[in-house]
């Protein structure tokens, strides 16, 4: 038996061996496949349940936010007798951006459109409150300029508000 009779045997033992594995291969490929998704799919799962908690939490605080700065509970929380128009516009406002600064990592838990609803009402807010000081005199009062923006409040068709909200509801209903 010569040198060039066992290099054929070789190469037809590692050709047969190569075969034989890629025979296994395309057999198990799908099983294998279908292996993997499953732990993707299991993975998902599992984060969703993490997360899901953390989103509720985020919509149930965005509510929370909305509801304080709206200007009838706003004014009720920091009106005092014989405050002046400017200390009330001040805690207005420093009350709407702390709350909104206190809540601004719920953006990461809701829908980007959601998120750019409730930024905007807060800077709706804080125009009104702007808007409404200036209408009025310098000397008025803290009780003129809460009368101000509750006019205007009760001229508005839909109150905003309300409709940031229930879209908050609708943003939690998407997660069931």
């Amino acid at each position: 038996m010569g040198i060039q009779q066992v290099l054929t045997d070789i190469v037809i033992l590692f050709a047969g061996i190569f075969l034989a594995f890629m025979a296994i291969y395309y057999i198990v490929k799908g099983d294998i496949q279908r292996f993997f998704n499953l732990k993707d799919i299991e993975l998902n799962k599992d984060s969703r349940a993490h997360l899901l908690p953390l989103r509720l939490q985020a919509h149930e605080r965005l509510i929370i936010f909305t509801d304080r700065i709206n200007p009838a509970n706003l004014l009720v929380r920091l009106h005092q007798q014989g405050i002046s128009i400017a200390a009330l516009q001040a805690g207005i406002l420093n009350e709407v951006r702390s709350e909104y600064q206190h809540n601004i990592t719920q953006q990461l838990y809701v829908a980007s459109q959601t998120w750019t609803v409730v930024r905007k009402l807060k800077d709706d807010t804080i125009a009104m409150i702007n808007n409404a000081v200036q209408g009025l005199p310098v000397n008025a009062s803290g009780v003129e300029l809460s009368k101000a923006i509750l006019q205007h409040m009760a001229v508005i068709s839909d109150n905003p508000y309300d409709l940031t909200i229930e879209l908050i509801k609708k943003d939690i209903a998407v997660l069931f």
